[in-house]
């Protein structure tokens, strides 16, 4: 089969590859599409070997089972399913109580296997998963359903975390309408009354927003914290999300914010907010806000995710490139050319 597999720092190859042979507890997938996150580039730009054989990337993965093991009961071949990313354990305290994502098998501050972390992902035309993972789908498209295996399942994940702030007449902020933000704009438009400020440094990606349901639009700046302050009568918004994560978006955020408010590091860009213990006072960390780093998502929070699309109140913006020009869709990707989700197509 083919698989596009990670080489070594910057290397990504289409390579012939053997078809996974699955144990007991396993299903074979056969993928019909598998979605390109920021994850995947920041994997291609390790600085260093992942592992010493290839590594086969793409953790959002749709497609339909093609064997199951011997030990799996209620599967069967032709079921039609996402795979839900997070590998966890299914035996700590987090994963008994419905945080597979909080896994402490991973570590304190690790993140659980993933397929495409570690395990062998689904940029490919197979992919073996442990049976548990498999999330069904019924007649969704592959092309919508690959992606919700993160964009929607980690974006649905945050503002579920943020519920108690997005009362009718408050006002959620997005930061980065990209295949997570454009995806958070319509959840949040399905399940709250908020009214929706999008905020990106492009006109395509302003424009998605404003098709997504967002209320106002705007290019982001130097001055676009103040410019939601104006918004807000100085009061801040209820709730910020921010999915891009650098330093610029995160000191927005802490600028923006309300009292009491909620702010929701979701983008992984290392930013630093800045936050200090000393007295709150002109643009610093108003009294009262929480913040959270937020990671994927629960098992639940996939088929909440699956059922809005299904429902027709989520359709991702999709971008379809061949398998064999996975390369060519990560480089569009990091050069801001793909307006949505890039999802490749075995």
């Amino acid at each position: 089969m083919k698989a596009a597999q990670l080489m070594g720092p910057g290397l990504l190859e289409i390579n012939d590859v053997p078809v996974p042979e699955i144990g007991p507890s396993e299903l074979l997938i056969r993928v019909g599409a598998a979605g390109i996150c920021h994850s995947d580039l920041h994997l291609l730009h390790f600085p260093y070997k992942m592992r010493e054989e290839p590594l086969t990337i793409g953790h959002e993965i749709a497609g339909t089972i093609e064997a199951v093991g011997t030990g799996v009961d209620g599967r069967s071949v032709g079921e039609r399913g996402v795979v839900y990313l997070c590998w966890s354990c299914g035996q700590c305290r987090e994963c008994m109580s419905g945080n597979e994502n909080m896994c402490l098998a991973a570590g304190r501050t690790a993140m659980p296997p993933c397929p495409g972390l570690g395990p062998e992902g689904g940029m490919a035309e197979y992919v073996k998963i442990p049976a548990r993972s498999f999330v069904p789908i019924g007649d969704l498209d592959f092309l919508q359903a690959a992606p919700l295996a993160d964009a929607a399942l980690t974006s649905y994940h945050a503002i579920r975390g943020a519920r108690e702030h997005l009362q009718p007449g408050a006002t959620a902020v997005v930061i980065g309408v990209g295949g997570l933000g454009h995806v958070a704009v319509q959840i949040l438009r399905a399940i709250s009354a908020v009214r929706i400020i999008a905020v990106d440094v492009g006109q395509d990606q302003l424009d998605l927003a404003k098709r997504c349901g967002a209320d106002i639009t705007l290019e982001s700046g130097p001055d676009t914290a103040q410019q939601i302050l104006d918004l807000t009568s100085a009061r801040g918004a209820e709730v910020i999300f921010d999915f891009v994560g650098v330093d610029a978006t995160a000191q927005m955020s802490v600028q923006a914010v309300a009292p009491n408010g909620a702010y929701r590091m979701v983008g992984l860009g290392g930013g630093n907010p800045g936050i200090t213990a000393e007295a709150a006072g002109g643009p610093g960390w108003p009294w009262g806000a929480s913040i959270r780093k937020s990671y994927g998502g629960t098992r639940n929070d996939l088929v909440d995710s699956i059922a809005l699309a299904q429902a027709g109140l989520v359709t991702v913006e999709v971008a379809r490139f061949d398998l064999a020009d996975a390369r060519d869709a990560l480089d569009r990707l990091e050069h801001g050319k793909v307006t949505g989700r890039a999802v490749l197509v075995p």
